[in-house]
């Protein structure tokens, strides 16, 4: 396509949009002059969908009536209500309805994944991760180590981009894992990096860590509802989500997990609760744990109905759309700002996100001058900052429109 940078061509791509009815789906931010925000911020946290207030008003009318019979006489049931999570889940993720579970929040869900899947041995102890991952995953993993009694020094092994390039290379995973692979124990991706946005080879780092024995997990909060993803088909191990970015389920919600069925009958150790015993006897109160054969073995504690309403209000939208449709429409989106961003005249922005991306483009800022930052906020932009240097920008195709990225790219040119 030839792009054009008017307001006539943005306002064209809109009109041809096939998803463009789901803006008025969601809640814009309104500034103080009754505008809507230019909001490019679904990386950090997703805008809510109007019809939650619905979702959660149902629960709460159950609760009012019915009182701890809501569990079982709700007009949702609430003793199976994350069910209700899992087909939806399923199609995010790319996976059968057997290996996903909505549960807990996220590095909790990272820290019981690791008690069953990080089995250090004397020879095979270490971790992979990107250097620069979300601070979260780097404190798990370390403390993981530490707990286990080993050294991070000698066993976390920091992935970072050769010098003057800003991804890491997929060739370069590949060479470590040939050369150390017999005493790794662990890799531990984002499967999005949530500084620069690029998206990580899935399928040829999990094939690649399997062949020497590695287990492979992936923290996908910047990949859920962003990126298409095939767990199940690419074989990886686990993997976790927060539900507050992509999935717009609001701050602090109930995250999920992901555990590839050739696990479910496995004997591997894990920390439990009793929402993880078997269903048929658990309200028996048995005293020797049985877990479900299945992720939602996993569970520790009966999940909080009034998040999982509004995650399942969100995941309804996904459900009538797809996932194809959305990453078709990213893809639409991105190219378009792209173009735009490059052909602004300046040497004070540099983009470091690589072409295997989802929605963010993360844009360097020269000098880390937050200044910038500043002032494109004043004129309206909700974007998102990130220590030291980089302004992180998500538009994202359920609710953002072809205009809005061509009004923040004429906020940022007239700033710069």
């Amino acid at each position: 396509m030839t792009y054009k940078n008017t307001e006539e061509f943005s306002l064209q791509l809109d009109e041809n949009d096939e998803l463009k009815h789901y803006r008025n789906e969601f809640s814009i931010p309104l500034q103080k002059n009754g505008e809507e925000h230019v909001y490019l911020c679904g990386n950090s946290l997703g805008l809510q969908a109007k019809r939650t207030k619905s979702f959660i008003n149902q629960e709460l009318e159950d609760w009012a009536t019915f009182g701890v019979e809501g569990h079982f006489h709700a007009k949702n049931p609430w003793m199976p209500y994350h069910e209700f999570l899992t087909e939806s889940y399923s199609k995010i993720v790319g996976s059968k309805q057997s290996e996903v579970v909505a549960m807990n929040t996220l590095t909790v869900n990272l820290h019981l994944m690791m008690v069953s899947f990080y089995r250090p041995t004397k020879n095979r102890y270490k971790i992979i991760i990107e250097a620069d991952a979300f601070p979260s995953d780097i404190y798990a993993v370390e403390s993981q180590i530490k707990y286990h009694g080993y050294s991070v020094n000698h066993s976390l092994i920091k992935l970072t981009p050769r010098d003057g390039e800003s991804s890491i290379r997929t060739e370069d995973i590949a060479e470590i894992i040939d050369r150390e692979g017999n005493e790794i124990a662990l890799i531990m991706l984002g499967g999005v990096n949530y500084y620069t946005g690029q998206v990580f080879d899935f399928e040829t780092i999990t094939k690649l860590g399997k062949y020497k024995g590695i287990v492979v997990g992936f923290d996908l909060a910047h990949a859920a509802g962003n990126i298409k993803l095939e767990l199940h088909n690419w074989g990886v191990d686990f993997a976790v989500w927060c539900s507050y970015k992509y999935l717009n389920s609001g701050p602090g919600s109930v995250a999920g997990a992901f555990v590839h069925e050739k696990h479910h009958n496995s004997d591997l150790p894990r920390f439990a609760g009793w929402w993880g015993h078997n269903k048929e006897n658990r309200f028996k109160m048995p005293d020797e744990f049985n877990a479900i054969k299945s992720a939602e073995g996993w569970q520790l504690s009966n999940p909080p109905i009034l998040s999982l309403a509004a995650i399942r209000a969100s995941l309804s939208i996904f459900d009538e759309v797809g996932m194809d449709k959305l990453v078709a429409k990213s893809k639409k989106l991105t190219d378009y700002l792209l173009f735009l961003l490059n052909i602004i005249e300046t040497d004070r922005i540099e983009i470091i996100t690589p072409e295997e991306r989802g929605c963010q483009i993360s844009i360097r800022v020269k000098n880390g001058n937050k200044e910038l930052f500043d002032k494109i906020t004043e004129k309206g932009v909700i974007a998102d900052w990130r220590e030291p240097d980089v302004i992180r920008v998500a538009p994202v195709p359920l609710y953002n429109s072809f205009s809005d990225v061509f009004n923040f790219y004429n906020i940022l040119k007239e700033v710069i």
